[in-house]
């Protein structure tokens, strides 16, 4: 990989994990349980890209099966929470 695209990934890398403190702050000051879900779904969203981008500059593709995994749970996550937020039930 091009020294240019390393550095690209390494900004890219810190950008998203300062766009955390945000997605934190939601989590803890949301006015609503709907927007603190959001913010659980943002944060892992970029936790997943923030996995993929560090396996993109150690050159590992096994850290990539550790995302896929992250993203099923927080998809199958946000629709139960979701649903008990909506209904009062989860199944």
């Amino acid at each position: 990989m091009s020294v240019l695209a390393q550095t690209l990934i390494q900004i890219a890398v810190v950008i998203m994990i300062l766009l955390i403190l945000p997605c934190a702050y939601r989590v803890f000051v949301g006015p609503t349980p709907a927007d603190r879900l959001q913010a659980i779904d943002a944060l892992t969203a970029l936790l997943i890209g923030i996995i993929v981008l560090l396996a993109l500059i150690q050159g590992t593709s096994f850290v990539i099966d550790v995302a896929l995994a992250l993203a099923a749970f927080s998809f199958v996550g946000t629709l139960a929470i979701a649903r008990y937020l909506s209904e009062g039930r989860v199944f």
